[in-house]
């Protein structure tokens, strides 16, 4: 495999160790445990059962807590501490080739690492706005499909998983966005449309 290959592929679990760390933890150990993959000598450690039990247990636990209005957003906030770190090892793991992991390599990690959290958190934080759950639910779901999908494709398509995954995420965050934006316009219409002259009880008593 290229180190091009090698790249994307580094970057590409960084991205989504920042959406599902433990999913992306379980997907590449669970790979590589039952011989799908020929892993680097790094990203061996990932197929202990140790971590593959841990690993499975957090992101069922996190398939769920995912799911609930403001219990997700309280789940993004500590995962912080989990998704950047974990992103970094799995982006210069794949990039070693001898187990020893370059400075550059968990810089570069980390941050698109955080990145994919910022963006993943922030949506989440304002689809928790919403008084209804099935935005929640759905961006969810869609997050489960984008990391399931994008592990699939790693090792074997490895630019066209990166390109998906990333674009999903964005176009994701930016109809958020614009769905906020709409939001916040129309409350701040109805606020001015209520403090406006002849709307108070003064106008109602004539």
């Amino acid at each position: 495999m290229s180190e091009a290959h090698l790249f994307a592929i580094g970057i590409l679990l960084a991205w989504m160790a920042g959406i599902r760390v433990y999913l992306t933890v379980f997907g590449v150990g669970l790979a590589g445990a039952l011989g799908w993959l020929d892993l680097p000598p790094a990203l061996e450690a990932t197929t202990s059962w140790w971590v593959l039990g841990t690993s499975g247990a957090l992101a069922l636990t996190e398939f769920f807590a995912d799911k609930i209005p403001g219990v997700d957003s309280v789940w993004d906030l500590l995962q912080t501490l989990a998704r950047v770190p974990a992103g970094a090892f799995l982006a210069a793991a794949t990039l070693s080739p001898d187990g020893e992991l370059g400075a550059g390599a968990l810089a570069a990690g980390a941050g698109v690492a955080l990145t994919s959290h910022l963006v993943k958190s922030g949506s989440r934080a304002l689809l928790n706005t919403s008084p209804e759950p099935a935005s929640n639910l759905t961006a969810s779901i869609v997050e489960d499909a984008v990391v399931v999908g994008g592990l699939s494709l790693a090792f074997a398509h490895p630019w066209i998983a990166l390109v998906l995954v990333v674009g999903i995420s964005l176009i994701v965050a930016l109809t958020v966005w614009w769905v906020w934006r709409k939001v916040t316009r129309g409350l701040k219409r109805l606020f001015q449309t209520d403090e406006s002259p002849g709307a108070g009880p003064a106008a109602a008593a004539e």
